[in-house]
């Protein structure tokens, strides 16, 4: 993969994360309970942690072997679009007017993991660069 191509993705992210931490800080601060705002918020921050993730990643390819770095940046984009996502909408599910999304309280751990894969298959791209 690309610096170019991570890069993206990573602004990509991080504008995300930005949009989704202003909305908790102004709009939604008045509207949700406190405890779902915490987590909202803790979704924007799991959000922003890894878009800063991808930039160093971006940053450190020639360090890095390019199939590990491939698999981190995926794991690294779903598990943060599933991570972060899925706090999003079950933190404003009370507002939102959606019901019925129980289902996505297992999707969180799930995005949990691929994260914590993505951190490790760092850890095997520096590993395995010749």
């Amino acid at each position: 993969m690309q610096p170019k191509s991570i890069l993206i993705i990573a602004a990509v992210l991080g504008g995300i994360s930005v949009i989704m931490g202003a909305m908790g800080a102004h709009a939604l601060k008045a509207v949700l309970e406190p405890e779902a705002l915490q987590s909202y918020l803790t979704g924007a921050r799991y959000n922003m942690y890894h878009a800063i993730a991808l930039l160093a990643i971006a940053g450190n390819t020639q360090h890095l072997d390019p199939k590990w770095i491939k698999i981190s940046v995926i794991f690294t984009l779903i598990g943060t679009i599933l991570f972060s996502g899925s706090i999003y909408l079950l933190s404003t599910s009370s507002i939102s007017g959606l019901s019925n999304i129980s289902f996505l309280g297992p999707i969180t751990p799930l995005g949990g993991l691929l994260l914590i894969s993505g951190w490790f298959s760092i850890i095997i791209a520096a590993i395995k660069k010749h």
